[in-house]
């Protein structure tokens, strides 16, 4: 729950009191000091899991040129 709170903080760009309703939403009462204090050691963590998933510019290419063309038969 904490991660996906923080999740929702920095994707969605939403203020700490935001976050802080959607765990009231399933019953656990949490302040919008708690949702920063999650939020501070979290980050690095995030970033560093999604950073992998990301590509470079030129990594990959266009399906054109991975084609070898026949002769014609």
């Amino acid at each position: 729950m904490i991660v996906l709170a923080v999740r929702w903080y920095l994707r969605y760009a939403l203020s700490y009191r935001d976050v802080e309703e959607f765990p009231a939403e399933r019953g656990l009462a949490v302040d919008h000091v708690t949702v920063y204090r999650w939020v501070q050691p979290f980050t690095p963590l995030l970033i560093d899991t999604a950073r992998p998933c990301r590509h470079s510019p030129g990594d990959r290419h266009p399906m054109s040129l991975d084609v070898k063309r026949r002769s014609p038969v």
